[in-house]
């Protein structure tokens, strides 16, 4: 009877997980993607994705303005982040952590003077953008071989810094021997050993398994350095065949065959593994599966398939279940687990750590730390078990919350989610509704600005049969708010400055809140020119420097001043523009007396009629025009009355006696010159 058993690690690592969920959650929030090359080498993935409208570009410089690039986990170089820079496109970087951490090593050993040694594919993408971050040379090699040439036969200064670095699925035992030879010529070499844990273990049980089969079934794109690397492993045990789905298995392919092997590259989904599974229990077993069925209770665990290896680790843990696990590993969507006293492994999905849906697993814990947690049964590819710490923080938290609700405690959260009607909180990880008359101090029609603030609130509320609470955001502020209204009377004085937030505005003014008190500028105040409404000035939300002009303290009413003396265009006038000043100014109005121009803004003259021009006129629309720049001389100013004269006749008269004088000059030049002629043709 034939076996079929699949490799642990198999499938998606947490890096490809994260770029392919990157995608997934734009395209469900309506937005429009594409993906700097295909987002993993996966050929039945990329084509769901191009279904559903990604688009898949070579350049930044071919991305749409209104879609979002995503960079793909193998990284891009340096210059790539320059030029969507440049060109303002929305990035969403789903580059993997520890492809990120290659970047910055290379980037601050280049930085250093290092030159960089690069173990992969010269050619694979990865590898491309890890040269990307080099500032300095960088060289790359792909077998023991090439890096011994590399290091005797080039420009190499062998005793000069260098550090060596690995794509992050190369091979583990050929790394091991290009380490060793370069070791053995570099005087001065710092080594870092970057290829990923998960392709590590991944490559590591895959041989392990090759050497137990007759045949091993490698599962994975044909373009994806890790999956090519697990078939050149296998294939030093046992023949290996290398599929990218199960529509390329035959009965043919396994004749006389005992056991096999099947492992997955990680950009290989679970859907496939599990239709790749069922086929080769269909090819191998063929008519013996009724009767393994009726045996599977003296199975051994060679001779089990995947499925009963799976029911049969998680059967003894049930679902809500407390254990303990000590954090291994941090992802960002997920936290890998060992649990406590069982021979376990497990994760905590991102979503399962905290009631924060914008939580990052980073902030919350480190790796070394032990937390209690819930076992959430699942059925994941790999058999470990999911947990969660969100739902024990809930439990507790849920305590904290009915006691807040008994005493008053003013509780702290971060509002979550903005819905119908309201608000979530999350606080000692318990959502907390937070209805819209009670989310802020004042009614606020639109309650996305809340969305990611730390608010206070009271529990006003709580249905202990459906653990529900409802909280008031807006009880803490009112009292709040008393505090600093009293504060404020205590010591408010006519004349005072303020720094203050234009709360709102009507159509005679604007009303200004001092922190805890509101106070109002007339429409009057707000600028020395004349103005048709106050958002003309100001606009909610502004922050202004304001004073006290009048304080009603029975009334509780505030008046406010805005306008500065300094900038009152009547102390600009007077101290710029003296009686006798031939200016330039704009006609802005005519009356049946005269026209009115402007001289700066908020300062108007009047042009008399009699001083519009050196004869006499029926009419200012005879000789102006709204909007003409005339030349005119300040003639008189009253600062009492606010009123200024001027004159465009007065310039004129000026200037006609000069052209007198010029008409003489010109003709005692003429009498000279006649009489010069005179006498010389005497002379003749």
């Amino acid at each position: 009877m034939a076996t079929v058993r699949l490799a642990e690690s198999a499938g998606f690592c947490f890096g490809v997980n994260k770029a392919v969920d990157t995608v997934y959650r734009l395209l469900s929030e309506g937005k429009r993607v594409c993906t700097l090359g295909p987002i993993i080498h996966n050929p039945q993935v990329v084509e769901d994705m191009a279904a559903r409208g990604v688009s898949i570009v070579s350049s930044p410089d071919e991305v749409p303005k209104d879609a979002v690039l995503v960079i793909r986990s193998h990284g891009v170089p340096a210059a790539v982040y320059a030029e969507t820079e440049l060109l303002g496109l929305s990035v969403c970087d789903a580059t993997c952590p520890f492809v990120a951490k290659i970047h910055r090593i290379v980037r601050e050993r280049s930085a250093a003077g290092d030159t960089v040694l690069i173990a992969g594919d010269a050619t694979h993408p990865e590898v491309i953008g890890i040269r990307g971050h080099c500032e300095g040379p960088s060289f790359v090699f792909s077998t023991p071989e090439e890096l011994e040439n590399l290091l005797l036969n080039s420009t190499i200064d062998l005793d000069q810094p260098l550090s060596i670095v690995a794509q992050t699925t190369f091979h583990a035992e050929i790394w091991k021997k290009c380490v060793k030879i370069s070791k053995k010529h570099c005087t001065n070499l710092s080594v870092f050993d970057t290829i990923c844990n998960a392709t590590a273990k991944r490559q590591q049980e895959a041989a392990a398994l090759s050497r137990e089969c007759d045949k091993m079934v490698i599962v994975g794109g044909r373009q994806s350095s890790n999956t090519a690397k697990l078939r050149d492993v296998c294939a030093e045990n046992a023949p290996t065949l290398l599929i990218e789905t199960a529509d390329e298995l035959s009965r043919e392919q396994f004749a006389g065959v005992r056991s096999v092997g099947i492992t997955a590259g990680a950009s290989t989904p679970a859907d496939i593994i599990k239709e790749v599974l069922s086929t080769m229990s269909e090819i191998v077993n063929n008519e013996e599966i009724q009767a393994q069925e009726t045996v599977a209770e003296v199975k051994s665990p060679d001779e089990m398939t995947f499925e009963e290896l799976m029911e049969s680790s998680l059967e003894s843990m049930n679902s809500n279940d407390r254990v303990r696990g000590i954090v291994v590993s941090i992802a960002p969507n997920e936290v890998q687990v060992e649990v406590v006293g069982r021979k376990q492994t497990g994760y905590v999905p991102a979503d399962e750590l905290s009631a924060d849906p914008n939580a990052n697993p980073s902030d919350i814990v480190k790796i070394g730390d032990e937390l209690e947690l819930l076992i959430m049964r699942t059925n994941d590819q790999e058999g470990t078990i999911m947990l969660s710490k969100k739902r024990i923080d809930a439990q507790k938290g849920w305590d904290t919350v009915v006691a807040a609700s008994e005493s008053g405690e003013i509780l702290t959260g971060v509002v979550t989610d903005v819905i119908k009607g309201g608000v979530l909180a999350v606080t000692n990880g318990v959502r907390v509704f937070i209805p819209a008359s009670q989310a802020s101090a004042s009614r606020m029609e639109d309650l996305t600005p809340l969305l990611k603030q730390e608010v206070q609130f009271r529990i006003i509320e709580v249905n202990q049969g459906r653990r529900r609470a409802v909280g008031s955001v807006r009880s803490v502020a009112r009292d709040a708010r008393r505090e600093q209204e009293a504060a404020f009377w205590a010591q408010a004085e006519v004349g005072q400055k303020y720094t203050g937030t234009v709360k709102s505005l009507t159509s005679y003014g604007a009303f200004v809140d001092l922190g805890g008190v509101d106070g109002m500028v007339h429409i009057s105040e707000l600028s020395w020119s004349r103005v048709k409404h106050p958002s003309d000035v100001v606009n909610v939300g502004d922050v202004v420097e304001v004073y006290i002009r009048d304080l009603d303290t029975e009334k509780k009413k505030i008046s406010l001043g805005y306008r500065k003396a300094e900038d009152n265009p009547w102390e600009i006038f007077k101290a710029n523009y003296p009686v006798g000043s031939v200016v330039t100014a704009k006609i802005v109005g005519m009356t049946t007396f005269g026209a009115f121009a402007q001289i700066i803004p908020g300062i108007d003259g009047l042009i008399h009629i009699s001083q519009i021009a050196d004869r006499r006129i029926e009419k200012p629309q005879d000789e102006l025009k709204n909007g003409q720049e005339v030349t005119v001389k300040i003639t008189a100013v009253d600062y009492d009355a606010k009123r200024i004269s001027l004159s465009i006749r007065a310039l004129l008269e000026d200037a006609a006696p000069a052209e007198e004088v010029a008409e003489e000059v010109a003709e005692e030049v003429a009498e000279e010159a006649v009489e010069e002629t005179a006498e010389v043709a005497t002379e003749e």
